[in-house]
């Protein structure tokens, strides 16, 4: 029976195994969380509108009717191309006769002097809910010792989707938190601040989108900096290239994702940005049995132009890869990955969000924040997962101001 491994169970990883899971070959999922992780709505738990549980599912449970497939817990270290086998930190060696690299993305500070130091990312699980126990430590300090040095001023870089959802999310958590557990502090002390280099937020949305999102946010009390850049971050607050300083003692991260500098240890050649170079069959170039979908696939889309780092195209990237391998053991041949846009979308806070779907059409306002709760709800893995947070959105909107406010850990 043929072998098949897939490195990372995030949307593409997941994808590539669905799709083989009916296929009679023996599938080895490896990732180094026994979970898969819902990214898009991390933000949420960053801010206390969601627990942990609600956007993390078991991988095991997802195996429990996928027949020839096994999850193995671990980390890539290496690939031996030669005996095609890979490698794991532990020691641990994979054989197989296929192999699909989905191992995500990661956070990309562009070399910002200090960025990787003193910024929070909120692209997995455990920033996430670092960023909800900075946010809340720094209340709770504010409370007892009175608002100082700017306690309460947090900074987020990027007007990208996750910033401005992180940013609107922030806004109206502060405003709840103040009124239902916060009493002596002035919301007003509570600055949220978005900065963005270019001339508008949202720069894969059309201009007017953009227009209506920025004007949302600034309702909401969020200051919008645009054609604005960071020159460096320290542990007081943002340094930026006008000179002007921003003393902050919460900077967020959301202006850029990247790959893991380590891939570049594995010995596959690589497209700008470390993204491995493939064909247009998904194919990693050079070797025939190597595939590379979605955050770490390069080179797909043309010359100049870069597959985005979405749940869209990471979800058809790893289904493509898949059927071609199932082809190539019918004695057939790969498929060329042709990407569909379906449209983006993004939340800026309570009745408001943007989305741009296919043919043109444009929704903003409720509408558009009702098709965002419904997608992600369609696209959360489990059931449970799905009645959890739906019971979890409607309890706060209905109760406009309570959540899970806790500071975990030690």
């Amino acid at each position: 029976m043929a072998k098949v491994v897939i490195v990372g169970a995030g949307f593409a990883g997941l994808a590539a195994m669905s799709t083989l899971s009916d296929a009679g070959v023996d599938v080895t999922l490896v990732d180094r969380h026994n979970f898969a992780t819902f990214q898009p709505l991390l933000y949420q738990v960053a801010t206390a509108g969601l627990n942990p549980g609600d956007v993390a599912f078991p991988v095991r449970t997802l195996l429990r009717k996928r027949k020839g497939v096994t999850f193995r817990q671990g980390i890539l270290s290496g690939i031996d191309t030669a005996a095609n086998e890979i490698a794991l930190v532990d020691g641990g060696r994979i054989p197989y006769d296929y192999l699909v690299l989905a191992m995500g993305a990661t956070t990309n500070f562009f070399n910002v002097p200090g960025a990787e130091e003193n910024c929070h990312a909120i692209y997995t699980l455990d920033e996430a809910l670092a960023v909800r126990n900075k946010v809340f430590s720094l209340f709770e300090r504010a409370a007892s010792r009175g608002s100082r040095d700017n306690t309460l001023t947090t900074v987020v870089i990027g007007g990208g989707a996750t910033g401005v959802e992180m940013a609107g999310a922030l806004a109206e958590l502060k405003l709840r938190a103040f009124r239902t557990d916060y009493p002596a502090l002035d919301p007003a002390q509570a600055r949220v601040i978005l900065i963005e280099a270019q001339d508008r937020l949202l720069g894969a949305f059309s201009p007017e989108l953009s227009k209506y999102a920025s004007a949302e946010l600034k309702g909401r009390g969020v200051e919008v900096y645009l054609n604005t850049t960071v020159e460096g971050v320290t542990p007081e607050g943002v340094q930026l290239k006008d000179g002007n300083f921003i003393d902050s003692r919460l900077v967020i991260w959301s202006a850029g994702v990247g790959v893991a500098k380590q891939f570049a240890e594995l010995g596959l050649p690589q497209h700008r940005n470390g993204r491995f170079e493939v064909g247009e069959d998904l194919r990693v170039k050079g070797y025939d049995n190597i595939f590379a979908v979605g955050d770490v696939a390069g080179g797909i889309l043309g010359e100049g132009q870069l597959l985005p780092q979405l749940a869209q195209p990471a979800i058809q990237t790893g289904s493509c890869a898949a059927e071609s391998i199932k082809s190539l053991l019918n004695g057939g041949i790969t498929k060329n990955f042709h990407y569909k846009d379906k449209g983006t979308m993004a939340t800026i806070g309570r009745n408001a969000a943007v989305a741009e779907l296919t043919g043109g059409m444009k929704l903003t306002g409720t509408t558009a924040w009702v098709a965002w709760l419904a997608l992600h709800l369609m696209t959360l893995l489990g059931v449970r997962n799905r009645l959890s947070v739906l019971l979890n959105w409607s309890w706060h909107y209905i109760s406009w101001g309570r959540g899970p406010r806790v500071i975990l850990g030690g």
